[in-house]
Formats: C-alpha cells, sequence, structure tokens
C-alpha cells in the first residue's frame, strides 16, 4: 500500500470467524460439505408477527427516511416493558434507553465514550474478543482478569482489589456468560456492584443470552446502587431470532446515555423504521413464543451433549446460551490442533475456546444453530472418524 494505514489498525487482528469462514468457504468450493457448530447465528425465524410489522410498514413511502439517532418512541417503550417484565426493571424511555444497530456496535460507542487513551479496561478471560479489539481502537489498555472453572467462572474480587485499580476506568461483564454458559445471579451482581463502586469504575454487563435455555432472568440494573456506576447491553439478535437485523440497546443512568449519544449520532442516522416497528412488535411477544423456541434448543442441546460425549470432554450440563462449553481430553496437546482435524477429517467445524482468552486453551464450544439433522449428522461424522483412529491405532499404523 501506498499510504500507511492507522497505527491502531496494527493493534487489532482480523476476527477469527472472519478468517475461519473463508477458509470453509474455500472448502467448500473444492467439494468439502462442511458442518459448521462454530458460530451463534440463530437459524429459527423471528415471531410471524414481527415480520409481518415489517413487511407492513416497509411498503409504506413515508418509512424511508431518515430516522431519530435515538430511536422512535414506540421502540423505546417497548424496550422500557420488556425489562419491566422479565427483569424487574424500571427504565425512563425518554432518557435511560438508547436503542443501537446491534449491541456489538454500543461495545465501541461505550468504549469511544468514556475510555481515554492509557485508561486500563478490565476484560474477562474467557470472553468476547471484541471488547479486547474495541478497547484497542479507543487507545485503551487491556487488563484481563481470569475466569476458571474452578470459582465458577467468576471473578475473583478479593484477587482484583489486592491489585492497583487506580486507572481502570471501565470492567466488562457477561452474565449469562459467553462462553462458558454460566448464569448471572442476585449475588453476583451485587458483589460486582459493590467493587465497581468502591473503586469508582464503570461496570457493563452485556447480556444478550437470558432467553435461551433460561427462564431465571437477571439485569445488572436491578441491583441496588448500580444507576450510579453500571451500564447494560441487550440484543435482539440471539433472544428474537433477528441477528441480522442488528437491532440491541443500551441502558442506564441518564447522564451515561447521553454521553453515548455524543459518540452514536456522529457514527449512524438511525435505524430503518419498519425494523424498529418489526422490532417493537418481537419485544411483546408472550412467552409462549420463547418457549417454544427454546423447544427447538432443547433437542438440540442433547445432541450436541452426545458430540462431546463422543468428543470425550467434560461438560456442566446447567450451562445456558446459545452453545455448549466443554474440557477437552488431558491427553490432547493443542486444542487448535484439534479442532482444526476434526474440520479436516470430519468436516465438522467447532470453536476452539483460545480465541476466547488463554483460559479457554483447554475448551471447545459447539454452537446449537443448525438443526437436529445435522447435529446428528455431524455427531454420526466424528463417530466415525474416531473408530476410524481407534482401528488404524490397534493396526500399529498411527
Amino acid at each position: 500500500m501506498k499510504v500507511k494505514p492507522a497505527d491502531r489498525t496494527g493493534k487489532v487482528q482480523e476476527y477469527y470467524f472472519s478468517k475461519k469462514l473463508a477458509q470453509i468457504d474455500r472448502m467448500r468450493k473444492e467439494g468439502a460439505d462442511i458442518i459448521s457448530l462454530g458460530i451463534g447465528s440463530p437459524d429459527q425465524a423471528p415471531s410471524d408477527s414481527t415480520i409481518a410489522n415489517l413487511i407492513s410498514y416497509a411498503v409504506r413511502p413515508e418509512s424511508h427516511g431518515y430516522q431519530s439517532y435515538i430511536g422512535i418512541p414506540a421502540l423505546r417503550k417497548a424496550f422500557s416493558d420488556w425489562y419491566r417484565k422479565y427483569f424487574r426493571v424500571e427504565l425512563n424511555p425518554d432518557n435511560e434507553i438508547l436503542p443501537l444497530m446491534g449491541s456489538k456496535e454500543g461495545i465501541m460507542h461505550i468504549s469511544l465514550a468514556f475510555v481515554n487513551p492509557g485508561d486500563e479496561v478490565l476484560i474477562p478471560d474467557p470472553g468476547y474478543p471484541t471488547y479486547s479489539s474495541v478497547t484497542n481502537l479507543a487507545g485503551g489498555i487491556i487488563r484481563k482478569y481470569d475466569l476458571v472453572e474452578k470459582t465458577g467462572w467468576h471473578p475473583d474480587i478479593e484477587a482484583l482489589e489486592k491489585s492497583d485499580l487506580s486507572r481502570v476506568k471501565l470492567m466488562w461483564i457477561n452474565y449469562p456468560h459467553m462462553p462458558s454458559g454460566t448464569r448471572g445471579s442476585t449475588q453476583l451482581f451485587e458483589k460486582l456492584v459493590a467493587f465497581a463502586t468502591r473503586n469508582n469504575i464503570l461496570l457493563c454487563n452485556d447480556n444478550p443470552y437470558s432467553f435461551i435455555l433460561n427462564n431465571d432472568y437477571h439485569s445488572l440494573l436491578e441491583t441496588e446502587g448500580a444507576r450510579e456506576i453500571a451500564l447494560e447491553l441487550n440484543s435482539l439478535s440471539k433472544s428474537h431470532n433477528m441477528a441480522g437485523w442488528r437491532i440491541g440497546m443500551v441502558a442506564g443512568d441518564s447522564g451515561y446515555i447521553k454521553e453515548i449519544l455524543r459518540v452514536k449520532s456522529n457514527m449512524d442516522s438511525g435505524m430503518f423504521l419498519p425494523v424498529q416497528m418489526a422490532a417493537v412488535e418481537a419485544l411483546h411477544n408472550p412467552e409462549s413464543w420463547y418457549e417454544s423456541v427454546n423447544t427447538v434448543y432443547v433437542r438440540r442441546r442433547k445432541t450436541v451433549e452426545e458430540i462431546m460425549d463422543v468428543l470425550c470432554c467434560n461438560y456442566d450440563k446447567s450451562q445456558v446460551g446459545l452453545f455448549l462449553w466443554g474440557r477437552i481430553p488431558e491427553n490432547v496437546a493443542s486444542c487448535e490442533d484439534y479442532v482444526e482435524e476434526i474440520l479436516n477429517e470430519a468436516h465438522v467445524f467447532i470453536t476452539p475456546g483460545f480465541i476466547f482468552g488463554e483460559n479457554g486453551e483447554r475448551y471447545i464450544r459447539i454452537s446449537l444453530c443448525a438443526t437436529e439433522e445435522k447435529l446428528k449428522e455431524a455427531k454420526e461424522r466424528i463417530m466415525k472418524t474416531r473408530r476410524k483412529e481407534k482401528g488404524e491405532r490397534r493396526k500399529g499404523r498411527i
């Protein structure tokens, strides 16, 4: 290139799944039938009424102009009603909710609004890689905190407080946790809010998985004192099967929301009105709709557990969310080589845990976003390759 890119681009790498999907695409072009169990992109449809609302508004000539940066009042109210019903949280739709084009966008907006170059950001390990990449782009300093199986994938707050926190500005948490599937709880959130308050740290909970295989809903904002020190992101991507629609929100104190809006209003021109109106309808889905979606995931989860068993992985059956997280056998030397072998031999793509941090290096993650038929086929393929390997060992070939 004749023109040198900005220094900040050197601090981030291409997203793992971007590279992996390119590899899978090449393999498919060469004739391989790949079953992808890597990405959590829901394959079920939104509710019929959601789609009908989209169509209804899309055919209206007045629907196609620029929209407000803060979302239409009906969408903000729908988010407010949703939080009241399921999370027991009262939010003022006028100034405590900001609709977003997906919560991933919100991670960037929050970071740019609050993180100065040199500020430290506490990021879970394992955790969503975007927390780290966005911190780098904002000029912040990544400071990982450990989440491990032994402590139930909860932060060790006592250990954190023994360290120097004077430069820490923001802390990312994510409960229900991805990738471990650990639920949030009142007790956990109380400890985290108290920690953030004592140390003047903005606590941000990324909360898109509450409705998947879970009916014990918790919001960080239901915790006493959270409004002064916390924000929460949510999304319709997983909970309402609307990943490609790009609809999310951030909620919190009006002062924090105002600062985020300063950033957001300079980066987009509002969501397409029919999409917002469809989201309003989705947020009013009856409880029976969530139950019907989860009925499918329950069946799929059983098959994914069987895949984990075939791979001799250990896993916690109490996990919630869109994935199953399992520890690989001790005799496997490299998780990366392990999943690459499964991809090349069985033509099944499984996510290696190392992409979520060092504490994920001995784990794999399998998505529930495939039909039962595909999951069963993946299981059979993996079983076939396992039998082949055992036969070759008996013959002394490997």
